[in-house]
């Protein structure tokens, strides 16, 4: 198989762990005869500081493009100050809506040889083997705060009397 790999390192650690990434993704390729073609993107504070904007045209072109996409960690604390529509989580939410991305994976394993490190209690944690499906289509975390209205199963308004 050949695969076409957008390979978008982010910010912060995100060009660390994503470079390390590509290796272990090399290498099985490599084990497994296939092929892999990978392209380099923006997204994030370095795209704003290359590009000045956080998911730039030429980035989503090749995402668009790709069959796979390889995303590091994106944000930087120098643009913590800036509206939400010019910080670098933009460009994050950009991507998803342009791949129409509608759920995040998050696989929970927890590895024998590494129990001494969770927080938890060895016999609580032991044997955890779950998957969390988070969906991203909508509300604060999608990028689109709706606030919080009454309606349809929302909990009943306190007292106005000030009681509980």
């Amino acid at each position: 198989m050949h695969w076409k790999v957008l390979v978008l390192p982010g910010d912060g650690i995100g060009p660390e762990v994503t470079r390390e990434a590509v290796r272990v993704l090399e290498h099985v390729a490599a084990k497994w005869g296939h092929s892999i073609e990978l392209r380099q993107g923006l997204l994030g504070g370095a795209a704003i500081h290359a590009a000045g904007n956080p998911f730039p045209a030429e980035t989503r072109s090749l995402a668009l493009e790709s069959d796979a996409t390889l995303l590091g960690a994106v944000g930087l604390p120098e643009f913590d100050d800036l509206p939400p529509s010019e910080r670098p989580e933009k460009g994050l939410l950009g991507l998803r809506k342009a791949l129409d991305v509608y759920a995040n994976l998050r696989p929970v394993y927890c590895y024998e040889s590494l129990i001494e490190s969770s927080p938890l209690k060895n016999d609580i944690v032991r044997g955890t083997d779950i998957l969390i499906v988070r969906e991203l289509t909508g509300g604060l975390y999608f990028g689109q705060p709706r606030g919080v209205e009454g309606g349809a199963g929302a909990p009943p308004a306190p007292p106005s009397n000030g009681e509980l």
